[in-house]
Parts: C-alpha cells; sequence; structure tokens
C-alpha cells in the first residue's frame, strides 16, 4: 500500500529538524585508513574526496586498539573456529567458548562475580534498567544522564521516577529520601557524561546510596553506565570506579570505545547477573556478538590489562592535558579533567556548525553538538583524543583552532 500521505508528513518533520538547525548532517563514509607516519597518526580516507585523508578527532577509540594486530589475528582464527555470526540467541543453540570466555575476564577485570554480554551497551542498559525496575521501585537518575538511560526509564514503570540536578548530591539526598516507601530504590548515573568528559564522584554518590539502603526492603542500588569511563580513566583502565575509588551494584560497560570491538556488558553479584541472564529481554531474545568480536574483545583486555595497557593509558592521559592546556592557552573555553573528551564551548549554534566546516576544509574531523543534543546554551564541540593520535596531531589541531575560531566568533557560516 503507499505511504504517500505519511511520507508527505515526515517530509515536513525533517524540514522543521533542518529550518532549526537539529538535522544531522549527511554521514562521512571512511573508504581507507592510512597508517601512521612521519610522526603523525593515522590517517581517514572519505568517499567522494579523493587525494585527501583526514585526522580523525571524533571517535571513542580511546586506546586505538581497533587496527590492532592482536585483535585482527584473534577475531580472524575465531571467525575460521566458528563461522562469522552466532546463527541463533543463546538459550536456543547454546553459546560460544569466546564469548564464556569474555564473561569470565570481564568479570574478573572488574572484580565482580560474573558478566553478562549484550549486543551493544545501549541494549545493556536497556536490559538491565527494565528488569530490574518494577512498579515497586523508585528510580533516580541525573538529568545529565545518556539518552540510553532516559530511554531505558520511559520504558520501565517504576512506582516513582526522579531526575536529580546534575552533579547535585543534595539534591539527590532529598530524593532518596522522598522515596521511602518504594520497596527498591535505583540510583542510575553515568560514570562519565560523554557530552562534557566530566566524571560522577561515584564514591559520594555510592555513600549516599549506602546511607539509605535500610529504608528500602530490597535494597538501594547504585547503577553506573561507565561506557565512556572503561578504558579511559584510571591508572588501569578500569575506569570511573577505579578513580573514584568504590564500585557499583553495577556496571555497564562498552567494548566499543576504548576496547575497540563491539557489543556491551554489565557486571555484579552472581545473583544478579544470574536473573538478568533469565530475564533481561535485550539478551534473552537477541543474538549475542559474533565469535570473533568476542575473542577480539578478550584480546583488547589482555592488552590493556598489562604494562603496555598502562602505558598506552599514561600516553592517552599526556595528550589530552597538552590538548586541554592548549586550548586555554587560546583562550577558548572548555572544562577541567582528564577524560579524553574535551569540550570545546562555542554557545551558539551556527557558529558551532561554522568551526566544524572550517576545520574538515583543513581535514580535521570534529563533531559538533547543538539542542537537543546538549542543551540550549551549551552548543559546543567535541574533541576525542586517541592513542593513535600523536603530539604533532594535537599541535596541528590547536593551530587550526587558532586560525578558525576568529572567523567563528564573527559570525561566520558555512
Amino acid at each position: 500500500m503507499p505511504a504517500d500521505r505519511l511520507s508527505a508528513h515526515l517530509e515536513g518533520e525533517l524540514k522543521t529538524l533542518e529550518d532549526q538547525g537539529r538535522r544531522k548532517a549527511r554521514e562521512t563514509v571512511i573508504t581507507g585508513v592510512e597508517p601512521p607516519q612521519g610522526g603523525r597518526g593515522p590517517r581517514y580516507r572519505v568517499e567522494g574526496e579523493p587525494g585527501r585523508a583526514y585526522l580523525r578527532m571524533n571517535a571513542n577509540s580511546y586506546l586505538g586498539l581497533s587496527r590492532h594486530p592482536r585483535l585482527l589475528e584473534a577475531a580472524e582464527q575465531a571467525a575460521r573456529s566458528y563461522g562469522s555470526g552466532p546463527g541463533a540467541v543463546r538459550f536456543i543453540s547454546g553459546t560460544f567458548a569466546p564469548h564464556a570466555d569474555l564473561e569470565r575476564r570481564l568479570a574478573a577485570f572488574h572484580g565482580r562475580e560474573a558478566a553478562l554480554l549484550f549486543s551493544s551497551a545501549y541494549a545493556a542498559v536497556l536490559g538491565t534498567l527494565i528488569s530490574l525496575i518494577t512498579p515497586q521501585t523508585a528510580v533516580i537518575s541525573d538529568e545529565l544522564n545518556h539518552n540510553s538511560i532516559i530511554n531505558a526509564l520511559r520504558l520501565a514503570r517504576p512506582q516513582r521516577k526522579d531526575v536529580y540536578r546534575h552533579l547535585d548530591l543534595a539534591d539527590l539526598e532529598v530524593r532518596l529520601r522522598s522515596a521511602v516507601g518504594a520497596r527498591r530504590a535505583v540510583v542510575v548515573t553515568d560514570g562519565v557524561f560523554s557530552m562534557r568528559g566530566v566524571h560522577a564522584p561515584l564514591d559520594r554518590v555510592a555513600a549516599r546510596v549506602s546511607a539509605h539502603d535500610p529504608h528500602f526492603p530490597e535494597n538501594a542500588l547504585l547503577v553506573v553506565d561507565d561506557s565512556h569511563g572503561v578504558g579511559a580513566l584510571g591508572a588501569s583502565g578500569r575506569g570511573s570506579e577505579e578513580l573514584c575509588g568504590t564500585r557499583a551494584d553495577l556496571l555497564i560497560g562498552t567494548l566499543g570505545k576504548a576496547f575497540g570491538v563491539n557489543g556491551g556488558y554489565v557486571v555484579g553479584s552472581r545473583a544478579l547477573i544470574d536473573y538478568l541472564r533469565e530475564v533481561a529481554p535485550l539478551t534473552v531474545f537477541s543474538n549475542p556478538i559474533s565469535p570473533a568480536e568476542a575473542a577480539a574483545a578478550c584480546a583488547a583486555l589482555e592488552l590493556t590489562d598489562s604494562a603496555w595497557g598502562r602505558e598506552r593509558l599514561a600516553h592517552l592521559r599526556a595528550l589530552t592535558d597538552r590538548f586541554r592546556r592548549g586550548l586555554r592557552a587560546l583562550g577558548l573555553e572548555t572544562l577541567s579533567g582528564e577524560h579524553p573528551v574535551v569540550p570545546l564551548f562555542v554557545r551558539d549554534a551556527a557558529r558551532t556548525r561554522a568551526l566544524v566546516a572550517r576545520l574538515r576544509e583543513r581535514q580535521i574531523l570534529v563533531t559538533g553538538l547543538t539542542f537537543p543534543v546538549v542543551p540550549a546554551g551549551d552548543e559546543s564541540l567535541r574533541f576525542q583524543i586517541s592513542a593513535e593520535h600523536t603530539e604533532a596531531d594535537i599541535d596541528e589541531v590547536l593551530a587550526a583552532l587558532e586560525a578558525v575560531s576568529g572567523w567563528a566568533a564573527a559570525g561566520l557560516e558555512d
């Protein structure tokens, strides 16, 4: 049947997004990667632009592991042994050895009893929260949590849902007190807020949750999505928990950022993970990652949890610090911290788009963030540092910003 009237309506919706400056830009198609050379990190070739290669500053590949020979070898060997895909969900056709091995390694890496894999971190967040939140549960969430958490809470049906002001622990305290009467409380926060590169003070959040735990017959739980923290923060890459010296009841992470593969996971006590394995719909009824991806992720964990990995993390922190100091020396507005997500606040949508375009002209790929991805007035460029970058790469971006930031300040658009 034709969908002409619906199509016309949707075209109007798209036009509205475009008029408001909210429509996403056409996706950049990467057609090849030039290896590091001459003191520079890798450069990326783009469809339709022959002869040009780009410095990519908009990837979450914090440790630069996706093309590491150890990962590629592990993936190839597993693919030849088990095939290119899993074939079905795990409870129907069983699981492959690389999946079971990866879950054991993730649990050990995070010092937990058990782990459960999902097809993505987004699926892990939805599957975990929807399964834990009952009609007798009070759920309390930071106002700048990731879209996956927001949508999970929309799909769940708690007795009570509260949102506390971003990183405002006094407001969290008030909402925990107001939640008394529910059988269970779930406090959920990002470990690292991906738009700003700021980490939550998990030690102080955990202390407040623990203090209120006796008031709830089924406990007060702290759930942390540390997808941007694991492999980027902490001396050994164990993320926001390591940085803050504390531990959540359930920690959600990703294999698709610092570890350079694909998939998501959750770690926690044996009872919690066994329960999620039985009821979480986004793992029960969804195929897992491929055996090749699981094997590659095991290799990534081994590399991260080694002397090489600690050196890699130290290099990443040094590059991040160099970039932040460079932004301040140019008089540009950013935030303090050590996470490799580094925002450059522009605070104007048109100027943000102008800066993105000017940097692309100089063969630098960066993401511009405007409302509603960030609050109005927080329009910014999000730079993402990788251990694949070099000091020369960082200096190249800073020189480009020095050259183009005046244009954006003058209000010039692409």
